[in-house]
């Protein structure tokens, strides 16, 4: 079943639908329909906490400094084209609490799972990023931080060429000069304002 509903969204009212799965509300997906996010590409991520909470350490004076938690994170973002010989990874940057980074999907090749049980295509960009979130938190949680979380889902952007790129690449390098204004932001709101579209 689907409903109409209202959704203002900065000064603009739309109507969307929202459907229903044994009586709740089911999230519609953001992805590009019919798009396999396992095809070579390039492609922008936002991974954040739950909460938005700022488990990665802070920003000070204009630069992000880790804590523990956050090196975990950047430690197994940093380890991914080693388990996937068909990734690379671009500009990233992980903030005090969400990851921003260019993944770039070379080819396809089959890779190990990591005892990572998803039900994501392999080699996706939802498995990637899923692996990614499941080995920093058995990580975080056995340094003894048992509290932390991800949120479920995670932000991201096809990347259709280098001018985008580049601008994309200057939007993460520039993101802790920023964080003070932007900090609880959703990031899909901030990278529209700078000019991307999903």
């Amino acid at each position: 079943m689907k409903i109409a509903v209202e959704t203002p969204r900065r000064g603009v009212s739309t109507m969307s639908y929202m459907s229903f799965y044994k009586n709740k509300y089911l999230i519609e997906t953001t992805r590009l329909r019919g798009y396999d996010y396992s095809s070579a590409g390039m492609y922008f991520v936002t991974i954040c906490t739950k909460s938005m909470i700022c488990y990665f350490g802070e920003i000070k004076n204009g630069e992000m400094c880790l804590n523990d938690i956050g090196s975990i994170v950047a430690g197994e973002w940093q380890r991914t084209p080693e388990i996937r010989p068909n990734i690379d990874l671009d500009e990233w940057i992980v903030m005090p609490n969400h990851i921003h980074g260019i993944i770039v999907i070379k080819d396809s090749v089959e890779t190990p799972r990591r005892g990572v049980s998803t039900t994501w295509k392999p080699n996706s960009l939802g498995s990637i990023v899923n692996q990614i979130k499941s080995v920093s938190t058995k990580r975080i949680h056995s340094a003894g931080y048992q509290e932390f979380a991800w949120q479920p889902r995670f932000y991201d952007h096809i990347i259709r060429n280098e001018r985008e790129r580049e601008r994309i690449r200057t939007y993460i390098r520039n993101n802790p000069t920023k964080w003070e204004k932007e900090k609880f932001e959703t990031d899909a709101n901030c990278f529209l304002e700078n000019g991307f579209r999903a």
